[in-house]
């Protein structure tokens, strides 16, 4: 199926990218008072929910008592005490995920559905629901965003019920290139076919959660549900079709969240991810799915919501104070579906449905700038957690959630002290007399072998769920073909595995200067999130790890002070940190046939709609050029036409309030001489003015 471009020479005409506007109320919700359920969900699973947690206890107490015995020789010091706390909370940690992981290993091995249904293996359903496909876009690059929405729209007209789906672009872009760029774009395939709308908001209020509010309160009353989708997502029209059918068969059902397949890396980074996520991915998603049940979490994207739930009970309130903990809420997917779960909608996973697909940043310094952003509004949800009405699972993905990221700076006390101790025990003098009298000392002293015990079985509890995934593999003829044999998927375990710990040293060094500076009060901002190659300057990535560089440095000189066996000890950590520049500029190469161990399924076997977005993103490239948006608009009447059928569409300005950009860039076109001299004196901040300005624009583009 190939999208037509129209001719060159287009007209000007009416052209309105939106629908009629079918207004729905999304109130913020109150954290304080809890609304009246309209429904009440059956009970989740607790039986296996009473198994995990006491597994994870059972592992964590005697992992407690094993460092006790290490620590209490010769009684336990302050900064023993301080180790000991640490290790308590960090081994609950380990505890938790290790218990989750086995769960989805013995659910896939005895076949586990997830509750609804949603499975890949039986008939397609008919729909009669009408469900919106909503793609947020922020300075992305339209061409290759635009195919891969064009690459989903057209699996689902494949599956015969694409009346069934309205597709919306919802830009919050403020780059003007990109702006033109984009309504260029969405010319290009709502000539070929109908049902694509395009929105762009002239302010970016609350981000991405602001940015899907302002749809459902203008157009969520004409659809049953909605599907949202990143920048990145690609989805099959069986998996969307089924999605939609799960909804129409529960009624009681606010949300389903699928598992996305990371695809299309072009970096060694982003190959170790990929690899990850497509071999320990479905079993850890099963075991978080078996035993949450109807409590299920959201990751902001391709999932299903049905939208007057969502209206209902999702509306997000401002928090009160400064930034970075107050002002709109960051993480907002977590706040949503434990929003929707106090309402008494069930929330569910549905990790064994195929046909869910995003990317990966290409770097370790891309990955960090978005978990910066993420880390944030995790953090933020400390200020959630008093939430009135909240189920106690939602409350335990928000500790989780914020666990991922204080676990960081941790490990690094952790390390730091345990360096101490050792350092605290080569040079000072061993003068710890009781209060009572004794004639000789309390030293100071550990239990080397108990001590060896412990790191092991702590090493054992993060190594032993990447064996149980691989086993998973192994023992599954299409899956262990899919990786091309046994053997390449556990050397490809073993790569990665190996990749991974090299860089895990550092990114817990940038997660634990990203709390650090959260706690600090610095506000991460809105970056754009950058794709493609992964291609770092030299000077860049120098400047970014030396901190990681030189601890590594000094961790390594303080061992060694100590003694060998020591340093041997802090190698794992130590070699990640000193390696931390090469192993940048390594595994941010383009990925080649060396790489081949770390393959997927998707790799060796590309499905169609996964081919068919590069090719759409090369067509709308060759056929959509858009230099100087000014330009563009001035040249092409039918994208001027669209344009301006936008602005019509936007709030009123308010009369009586100055806008900055906007003045300056009215005060330059008065003092030109024409539009090629006012053009050129505009920069991007006032073309983006002049641009949301229907009658700036206007009187701008009719210059001479």
């Amino acid at each position: 199926m190939d999208i037509v471009i129209g001719p060159q020479d287009r007209t000007a005409q009416a052209f309105d990218p939106l629908p009629a506007e079918a207004p729905l109320a999304m109130p913020a919700q109150s954290l304080s008072t809890p609304p009246r359920a309209d429904r009440a969900p059956g009970r989740g699973p607790e039986w296996r929910r009473a198994l995990v947690m006491l597994a994870a206890a059972a592992l964590t107490a005697a992992g407690v008592y094993e460092m006790v015995q290490v620590l209490k020789i010769g009684g336990i010091t302050i900064l023993e005490g301080v180790i000991l706390a640490l290790f308590t909370a960090l081994f609950a940690w380990v505890s938790l995920s290790f218990v989750s992981a086995l769960t989805g290993f013995v659910a896939l091995c005895c076949g586990w559905r997830d509750a609804l249904g949603v499975a890949a293996d039986e008939p397609l359903p008919k729909l009669g629901d009408r469900v919106a496909m909503l793609l947020p876009t922020y300075n992305e690059d339209p061409h290759t965003v635009f195919a891969r929405l064009q690459a989903t729209r057209e699996s689902v007209d494949l599956t015969g019920q694409g009346d069934q789906f309205d597709w919306f672009v919802l830009s919050d872009s403020t780059d003007p290139a990109i702006w033109a760029a984009e309504e260029a774009c969405y010319l290009a395939l709502a000539e070929s076919s109908g049902r694509l709308f395009y929105r762009h908001r002239p302010n970016n209020r609350a981000r991405k959660s602001g940015n899907i509010e302002d749809w459902v309160t203008r157009f969520g009353a004409g659809y049953d549900s909605m599907v949202v989708l990143d920048a990145d997502s690609v989805m099959t029209g069986e998996a969307l079709v089924r999605l939609a059918a799960a909804m129409e068969r529960h009624a009681d059902v606010g949300l389903i969240q699928t598992l996305p397949v990371i695809v299309g890396a072009r970096t060694l980074f982003a190959r170790v991810q990929q690899f990850a996520g497509r071999m320990y991915g479905p079993m850890i998603a099963a075991g978080v799915a078996w035993w949450y049940g109807s409590e299920s979490n959201y990751w902001g994207h391709n999932a299903i919501i049905r939208v007057a739930a969502f209206a209902a009970c999702a509306g997000l309130p401002t928090l009160p104070g400064r930034k970075p903990f107050g002002g709109d809420i960051l993480s907002h997917d977590f706040v949503e579906a434990a929003l929707l779960r106090r309402a008494g909608w069930r929330i569910h996973m549905a990790p064994t449905l195929p046909g869910s697909y995003e990317e990966c940043p290409p770097s370790l310094l891309d990955f960090a700038a978005r978990d910066r952003r993420w880390c944030q509004g995790n953090l933020q949800h400390a200020r959630l957690l008093p939430t009135r009405g909240l189920h106690w699972v939602s409350r335990l993905h928000f500790v989780t959630g914020i666990g991922a990221y204080i676990t960081a700076p941790m490990w690094l006390l952790f390390l730091t002290a345990g360096i101490a101790i050792s350092l605290q025990a080569q040079f000072v003098r061993p003068e710890y007399f009781p209060n009572a009298f004794s004639l000789f000392p309390h030293w100071p002293a550990q239990d080397p072998i108990r001590a060896a015990w412990v790191f092991g079985a702590t090493i054992a509890l993060l190594i032993v769920p990447k064996l149980l995934a691989l086993i998973l593999v192994l023992i599954r003829h299409d899956a262990r073909r899919q990786f091309g044999g046994g053997w390449r998927a556990a050397s490809g375990v073993v790569v990665e595995t190996l990749l991974s710990a090299l860089t895990a040293p550092v990114m817990m060094m940038f997660q634990s200067t990203a709390v650090a500076e959260i706690l600090m009060g610095r506000d991460a901002g809105w970056q754009v999130q950058r794709r493609g190659d992964g291609a770092i300057p030299l000077r860049e990535v120098m400047h970014r790890y030396a901190m990681p560089t030189l601890l590594g440095l000094l961790m390594a000189t303080a061992a060694l002070i100590v003694s060998w066996p020591l340093l041997l000890w802090m190698t794992p950590v130590i070699l990640g940190l000193v390696l931390a520049i090469p192993v940048a500029l390594i595994t941010t190469r383009a990925a080649g046939p060396a790489d081949s161990v770390l393959t997927t399924p998707e790799d060796r076997n590309p499905p169609a709609i996964l081919e068919r977005v590069p090719e759409l993103a090369a067509m709308m490239h060759g056929k959509v050029c858009v230099g100087d948006p000014l330009d563009a608009l001035r040249d092409d009447p039918q994208l001027r036409a669209l344009h301006l059928a936008g602005l019509a569409r936007h709030p009123q300005r308010r009369r009586g309030g100055i806008e900055a950009d906007l003045a300056i860039a009215r005060t330059l076109i008065d003092d030109a001489h024409g539009y090629a001299e006012a053009a050129r004196w505009l920069g991007p901040r006032e073309k983006r003015a002049v641009m949301g300005d229907s009658e700036t624009l206007q009187r701008l583009l009719a210059m001479g």
